[in-house]
């Protein structure tokens, strides 16, 4: 009997039908470029995020999508029809702003019925939208409270149940969770996904939160001077970055540069020059000797002890150096090893035992083991 059938997600799909097109699409403000020739697809009942520093763009190309701005050049499409140049009002998309933008004078209901009284539905049909609205988001209890009544977290769900009742294809996040304190914020990126599962609406969200677009995005494109860097899940991102500005903004890594002198089947020999020394990592691909590479380690790969191995293997790699920095974070501690005059090499351990002393401290030799496989070798 055949196995079963591996499920493909809809961006694996040829045949899925994108709900998003951005097609070549560039934006500049006078000499500067905001959006650079850029293409992307997303598909239905995604959540997607567009993740980068201040300035790369990600604002730009959301705010082209809702209409706001337009493209120089290239082609918006939803759910396959051109949108490139129709105002806002005539998109299938609503946006919710980071600054919430709740009119204070109006109650939650009035807030969250305003877009529909815009639009002339019927009054029984509004007040429907508006109660399974206020019970998506909790907040039933609160209809009739002003906005300033409320607390971050409930003007934030307000907000979204707004953007929400006029049932939109499309729904565009800026910074939805930034003015939240750090424990709301990792509460409400639970409820913002459960939300968007159960009604099944595309929502595209930008953000410089790495943690958030982790938790939250099924996919996302980590942008740079307009530009996507990368396309991917989150834990393709994070355990195969394939550029080293990605490896370098998704979470801490390490990352020793050096040249390739061996390459055996799978695995590569690097000569490292700062710390003179032979590294090894996985590579799928053949390399030509000489060439200039990277390998990046994650500091959760890393292996720290008070000892040396007696036996490396070859797919091992071992450096030493001095213990110049300790953060206890209560799960974890990170440690910044000095192993080379001017290279700091960050490991972390686990405190999965409860302990008196630490097993590490300052001004101590530490050895730091990782293996070839967990390891990325980086070109660009």
């Amino acid at each position: 009997m055949a196995g079963p059938r591996a499920v493909l997600e809809a961006w694996q799909d040829p045949s899925a039908a994108p709900l998003v097109e951005i097609r070549n699409v560039t934006k500049t403000f006078g000499n500067f470029y905001a959006v650079d020739d850029l293409s992307l697809t997303i598909y239905p009942k995604e959540f997607f995020s567009l993740l980068g520093a201040s300035g790369c763009g990600k604002t730009t190309l959301l705010r082209m999508l809702a209409g706001f701005e337009r493209p120089d050049s290239g082609r918006l499409l939803i759910g396959g029809e051109e949108v490139t140049h129709l105002p806002p009002y005539q998109r299938p998309v609503n946006m919710m702003f980071q600054s919430y933008a709740l009119f204070p004078h109006l109650s939650v209901a009035d807030n969250i019925a305003f877009g529909l009284r815009q639009e002339g539905l019927p009054r029984q049909e509004i007040n429907q939208r508006v109660a399974e609205m206020l019970e998506l988001v909790r907040l039933s209890d609160y209809a009739k409270r002003k906005p300033d009544q409320l607390s971050g977290g409930q003007r934030q769900r307000v907000a979204l149940a707004r953007s929400l009742a006029k049932h939109p294809k499309l729904l565009l996040l800026d910074e939805p969770l930034g003015a939240l304190d750090r424990k709301l914020r990792e509460h409400t990126q639970f409820e913002l996904v459960n939300i968007q599962e159960r009604l099944g609406i595309t929502f595209i969200m930008v953000t410089h939160d790495q943690e958030e677009a982790m938790t939250m995005s099924t996919r996302m494109a980590v942008m740079n001077e307009g530009r996507i860097r990368q396309l991917g899940t989150p834990g393709e991102i994070y355990e195969h970055p394939n550029n080293r500005f990605v490896a370098g903004f998704i979470g801490a890594v390490n990352q020793f540069e050096g040249r390739v002198i061996a390459q055996n089947e799978k695995q590569l020999q690097i000569h490292c020059e700062i710390t003179d020394s032979n590294l090894v990592v996985h590579c799928e691909h053949e390399i030509t000797l000489g060439t200039p590479i990277a390998i990046a380690i994650r500091p959760e790969k890393i292996t720290i002890s008070t000892v040396a191995s007696e036996t490396i293997e070859k797919s091992e790699n071992q450096l030493t150096g001095c213990v110049e920095e300790i953060a206890y974070l209560g799960d974890v501690s990170i440690y910044h090893v000095r192993v080379a005059p001017e290279l700091l090499v960050e490991a972390q351990l686990t405190n999965s035992a409860r302990r008196h002393t630490a097993p590490l401290t300052w001004g101590d030799q530490a050895w730091l083991r990782w293996k070839a496989e967990d390891g990325i070798a980086l070109l660009e």
